[in-house]
């Protein structure tokens, strides 16, 4: 089995989503001994922002294209996507977009758009700084919906969050919400059976 991982957050130490990804990664190889993976920080080694190359030579080129192959070879993927503004991380959306290959992760045919990159689990370790998954503010949450829809569209049907919400509240607060994420992620027998 081959896992995954991506981290996204520029709080390196400091970053809940980082923290999170790496419990994942661990309950998972744990209950899945000889998990294959490979880790991407597109935080630390970020991918130039997508734009037509046209020497496959280029650097650019090559980091998407090796991007591509470990998405598409992995059975498992974990994201550390934190909100930012709303939504993702630069650098996470730069990642996304050299996966967004025609032929490769989805098609257009008579029907409309098919993924093709189905069969696969992502798991995305979510942190958000206030609270957007119910009442007035969840319409201002453009993270989890765009990370559902891209996966989506590109096959992907299993698709789970671990969310800590907001840590930027108060110290207790954070505390709480991080101790609640890695309270799921031991009591999921899918991450950690």
């Amino acid at each position: 089995m081959k896992l995954l991982h991506i981290d996204s957050s520029a709080l390196g130490t400091h970053s809940v989503t980082r923290e999170l990804g790496a419990a994942i990664v661990g309950a998972w190889t744990r209950a899945h001994p000889g998990t294959s993976v490979t880790y991407r920080d597109v935080a630390a080694n970020p991918l130039p922002h997508w734009a037509p190359v046209a020497d496959a030579g280029d650097p650019a080129a090559r980091g998407g294209s090796e991007s591509l192959d470990e998405f598409l070879a992995a059975d498992v993927v974990v994201i550390g996507a934190p909100m930012y503004n709303f939504s993702i991380p630069s650098t996470l959306k730069a990642w996304i977009d050299r996966l967004a290959v025609a032929g490769k992760t989805f098609r257009y045919g008579p029907n409309g758009a098919e993924g093709l990159a189905g069969g696969k689990r992502v798991v995305i370790a979510s942190s958000r700084g206030g609270f957007y998954s119910s009442g007035d503010a969840a319409a201002a949450d453009f993270q989890e919906a765009y990370l559902r829809q891209v996966f989506g569209f590109f096959g992907v049907t299993d698709i789970q969050f671990i969310r800590a919400e907001g840590v930027n509240i108060s110290a207790e607060q954070k505390a709480q919400a991080i101790a609640a994420a890695h309270a799921a992620i031991r009591a999921d027998e899918r991450i950690a059976a």
